[in-house]
């Protein structure tokens, strides 16, 4: 760190351990990770962290963000993963849900425990099987109540998506030329510690994310048709907005949405203190950000991102890696536009249209991919974004610490 950072936090909150699941992708007939359930693959996780050096015992919470908290991913998921990790029997869990924000929502509570005094040590992350509980299972009333939608103005993200594509200029040839390079660095990228394995029964069902395409071209992906262009919904958007952009036949395509993927995420978070029993810790956390506009925009992720830069005392320049949340091609584009990003340090290995997006242990893999990446490059500050539906953004900033 250069020392100019500050912290949100009325104490400083350390990173103390950051790991993943490689993502898996849903497929027609069932996805690789399709056979484990969400409470196994956090589980996972959970023992994971304890055979790296992780004293269960010292952890007070486990908070864990599901975007689709619905049938076994209902329930507290969080704490069946506690129970089948095997953790003793004293440490509690509890879910959040801010749709695909929700990872974010689960690491802000812990730092706001442990900046306040409440909690020494706490684990946070997601977890989204989407092979085994479909996106929008619950049946949620902006998805489902047409009178909610009339009142609101709710839209699918996608069409948000095309819509902020429009106005903000960007064209079908530019979304799909960021796809191929997203697929061309998710092939490139090369294994970390810091992805584990999921294992069923002794055997290694998937260590890398799936996803990504060597065969990725812009003429392949622009043969795709248009996902949104003849939404149903443009002429009501058109009706409330005056000034809204439709772009003719629709921007985004499958090679320029996310993918569907199952996956969890597991960050161990604690005060300074904490060192004394956890080791040294491996980065901080500066800031967490929420931020949100009206449907049928999709630009809540620049907003929070500038709030987290100012509460941590940083500019664009200071970034040396960026993970933005590929939730459409859109998002990471208009986020480097935007700051004066090198596109270069934005989703170095990929993102989520190559390797796909579990919705709510999403903002838990992009941490512990960041500061991987800071760690392999011997970087200080990288940014994080996620946008989400109903017009949600989140974002937060982590400095890795010289060991």
């Amino acid at each position: 760190m250069s020392g100019k950072e500050t912290s949100q936090f009325a104490e400083d909150v350390y990173i103390y351990d950051a790991v993943r699941t490689p993502k898996g992708r849903v497929r027609r007939g069932g996805g690789t990770l399709a056979p484990v359930p969400s409470y196994e693959l956090l589980g996972g996780l959970l023992r994971a962290l304890a055979d790296r050096g992780l004293d269960a015992e010292r952890v007070e919470d486990v908070i864990i963000g599901t975007s689709t908290a619905f049938g076994e991913q209902a329930g507290d998921v969080a704490r069946a993963a506690v129970l089948w990790a095997q953790w003793p029997d004293t440490v509690p869990g509890g879910t959040v849900s801010r749709l695909c924000c929700s990872g974010f929502d689960a690491i802000g509570s812990a730092a706001a425990r442990i900046g306040s005094g409440m909690n020494e040590v706490v684990v946070a992350g997601g977890v989204e099987s989407m092979s085994r509980v479909p996106m929008l299972a619950d049946a949620p009333a902006f998805a489902s109540d047409g009178d909610y939608r009339d009142r609101t103005g709710y839209v699918t993200i996608g069409v948000s998506a095309d819509l902020t594509a429009a106005e903000a200029g960007f064209t079908r040839e530019e979304l799909d030329a960021f796809a191929v390079e997203s697929h061309r660095r998710a092939c490139a990228a090369s294994p970390s510690s810091s992805v584990i394995p999921v294992s069923v029964g002794g055997e290694t069902l998937l260590s890398r994310d799936e996803g990504g395409r060597t065969d990725a071209t812009v003429e392949g992906f622009a043969a795709l048709p248009a996902l949104f262009g003849d939404d149903p919904s443009w002429p009501g958007v058109l009706e409330r907005l005056s000034d809204a952009v439709r772009p003719e036949g629709g921007l985004h395509s499958m090679a320029t949405a996310p993918q569907l993927a199952d996956g969890a995420s597991a960050i161990v978070l604690g005060s300074a203190a904490a060192a004394e029993y956890l080791g040294p810790p491996r980065g901080l956390l500066l800031a967490v950000t929420q931020s949100a506009v009206r449907s049928p925009r999709l630009t809540a992720t620049v907003t929070a991102a500038q709030i987290a830069l100012q509460r941590s005392g940083l500019t664009p320049a200071d970034l040396a890696v960026v993970e933005a949340n590929e939730s459409f091609a859109v998002s990471p584009l208009l986020l480097t536009r935007e700051l004066g990003l090198d596109p270069a340090i934005v989703n170095p290995h990929g993102g989520s249209v190559a390797t796909g997006h579990p919705l709510g242990a999403s903002g838990g893999m992009l941490l512990t991919d960041a500061l991987a990446e800071l760690e392999r490059t011997d970087s200080d500050y990288a940014l994080l974004t996620i946008p989400g539906a109903l017009g949600l953004g989140a974002a937060a900033v982590i400095a890795r610490l010289i060991s």
